[in-house]
């Protein structure tokens, strides 16, 4: 009897260039497991913990390198690449001692981005849920 590998259902490959919405939807989905609950969490704690490291990286304390790789990980966790991209940026400025602003400059536009499609998915999803409550 030969030996074969289990059947493994397949999961389907994220997009070969990520989206340019702010927030990638699909990757978040991805990442979440389409559990709604989740992504309302994650994004929250997204939102949090944008706002604590930006206004750390704004004094250019000596962890600014390590600051902003912890931002860009967490925005390739929920699907906002630009935020992602801008902080590796900043952390390679830091990291190599070029002068970090315009990489910061960026960095707060993509999160001002990123911010307001995340506050905009969590009104929707918080109305969608107040419409479905049986109240």
């Amino acid at each position: 009897m030969p030996l074969s590998p289990p059947r493994i259902d397949q999961i389907p490959s994220p997009p070969l260039a990520p989206s340019d919405d702010p927030i990638d939807i699909a990757h978040l989905k991805r990442m979440t497991l389409s559990d709604a609950g989740l992504e309302r969490e994650v994004l929250a704690m997204f939102l949090q913990q944008t706002a604590q490291l930006l206004t750390r990286l704004a004094t250019r304390p000596a962890d600014a390198a390590a600051l902003a790789h912890t931002l860009k990980g967490s925005a390739r966790a929920i699907g906002a690449c630009r935020v992602a991209v801008c902080a590796a940026a900043l952390e390679a400025a830091i990291r190599t001692g070029d002068d970090p602003a315009q990489a910061l400059t960026a960095l707060d536009q993509a999160v001002a981005e990123a911010c307001a499609s995340i506050e905009a998915i969590l009104a929707s999803s918080s109305a969608s849920a107040d419409r479905n409550d049986p109240l």
